[in-house]
């Protein structure tokens, strides 16, 4: 098992739009999909109070290449992510990283 971290740098007052598409419309694709996340946080002490911070657990890289590949194809998921940046742009900057667990543990 690995993990993906990855970090959503919001546009300043976009938190809110951005937990809403996360709630309503990319977990339930994600569950569609058989993507499973290990959790959601959003800082409250730090750098910058405009982080989304997660985690997604894969079965390997080949299990996350598969299923990120057919996620940022997804018919539903393009029309979502458009219909919810008619406003404007909710994300700034998105990191992320993959994560494997240590030896001794």
């Amino acid at each position: 098992m690995i993990h993906e971290l990855r970090v959503y740098t919001c546009l300043p007052g976009q938190m809110p739009r951005l937990l809403r598409r996360f709630e309503t419309l990319t977990l339930p694709i994600w569950q569609r999909l058989g993507i499973r996340h290990a959790g959601f946080w959003t800082t409250v002490l730090g750098p910058t109070s405009n982080d989304l911070t997660y985690l997604i657990e894969w079965q390997s890289l080949a299990d996350r290449e598969a299923k990120w590949t057919v996620f940022v194809a997804d018919p539903e998921w393009l029309t979502g992510r458009t219909k919810s940046e008619e406003a404007g742009p909710i994300v700034a900057n998105v990191a992320s990283s993959i994560l494997q667990p240590v030896a001794f543990l």
